[in-house]
């Protein structure tokens, strides 16, 4: 049996990276994933000549400049800027929240005006010490696009009353007092010009890779194909769920091919009120400002996860922390072992922060 120097389970970004910088410095390695593609949840692939994203919206954006340096070496980026919009019982208010935002619930002007809107609301509440995502996002919001434009989402996204939801959850949501539509305040952002399959693929040229391999099923087999292993799946599912499943929140998609230009005139909508099952419905075609006679849309729904399907969201509360901190010390003692990514370290990551760490452990093991 053929052995390599290195093992990388999982063909997300995480283990892609990882695998590139290997093959740069002349170490060998077999990258296996479980699924029948390559990249992960960013995985998108044709359909009437748009690329659809297949797990959901992914917008690359950063402000690191040697990470967006290290995507630009495997794909051209479009000039794609998030900018989400928010449909409320018919009533359409802009994402993230800002000065249109706040105009449309308020009919305020000025960055004050909307400043003494959200202060007196709070004070109308009563919060001073923010206990939970509720009194944060009051605080933050206000009542009224709290009601509208938090509450039921985000009851739909978790599955739990906001009441029951940590307070720092709501904490990466941008508040803006410009009338600024753009989501991320990043210095790049951008949508690879062809897909992300394209750019992982590129990422994983000259690299061996095996698709629809289960390697916790066959993981004595695995591990003696291999000096040392990189770990991408998740955490407790190494170790056999011995001290418990940890939870996640889990997403569903339902995709139609429309006989239409355009459906819905937007990327991303999000359904805010607690009557929409679905949390939002994304237009893919217009991440690259595609003009193909047809449309694809995709309605996302939250769900439980159950360990028959893709866990998407850590759940990272008191308990399921306290959890991952007994399995982090058992992966600890495993020698030739790196665990990473999303489900290895259990923590939710936007796409560069993914590329920075799997750089940042890889330079670390090569030195």
């Amino acid at each position: 049996m053929k052995k390599y120097d290195y093992l990388i389970v999982g063909a997300g970004l995480y283990g892609a990276v990882f695998a590139n910088e290997l093959k740069k410095q002349g170490k060998t390695c077999l990258v296996i994933d479980k699924r029948n593609h390559i990249a992960g949840n960013i995985y998108t692939y044709e359909c009437e000549g748009i690329n659809v994203h297949q797990y959901g919206a992914h917008i690359f954006h950063t402000n690191n400049k040697e990470v967006w340096d290290y995507v630009n070496e495997f794909a051209v980026f479009n000039r794609y800027t998030n900018a989400p919009v928010a449909n409320y019982n018919g009533e359409m208010y802009n994402l993230p929240f800002n000065m249109n935002t706040f105009n449309k619930m308020w009919g305020v002007i000025t960055p004050k005006q909307a400043q003494d809107k959200i202060e007196q609301q709070r004070q109308q509440a009563g919060i001073k010490e923010p206990k939970n995502l509720e009194e944060q996002a009051i605080s933050l919001v206000g009542t009224d696009i709290y009601e509208k434009l938090i509450n039921g989402y985000t009851e739909k996204q978790w599955g739990r009353p906001c009441k029951e939801l940590p307070s720092f959850i709501i904490k990466r949501i941008p508040v803006r007092f410009t009338y600024d539509n753009n989501y991320f305040n990043a210095l790049y952002q951008g949508i690879p010009v062809g897909g992300y399959t394209k750019m992982v693929e590129n990422m994983l040229e000259g690299v061996e890779v095996q698709l629809g391999k289960d390697y916790l099923a066959e993981k004595e087999m695995y591990d003696e194909m291999a000096d040392k292993v990189v770990y991408t799946g998740p955490i407790d599912g190494y170790f056999g769920y011995k001290l418990g499943a940890l939870q996640y929140r889990s997403v569903r998609f339902e995709t139609e091919i429309l006989d239409m230009e355009n459906y819905q005139g937007n990327a991303v909508i999000n359904y805010t009120d607690r009557e929409t099952p679905y949390t939002r419905i994304i237009e893919h075609k217009h991440f690259e400002f595609g003009t193909q006679p047809k449309t694809v849309i995709s309605k996302e729904y939250s769900a439980e996860w159950t360990p028959d399907v893709e866990p998407y969201y850590p759940v990272n509360d008191e308990v399921n922390d306290n959890l991952y901190a007994k399995y982090k010390e058992l992966a600890d003692k495993e020698e030739n072992v790196i665990f990473g990514g999303r489900l290895g370290e259990y923590k939710y990551y936007d796409m560069d922060k993914v590329i920075e760490v799997a750089l940042n452990v890889c330079h670390n093991e090569l030195k």
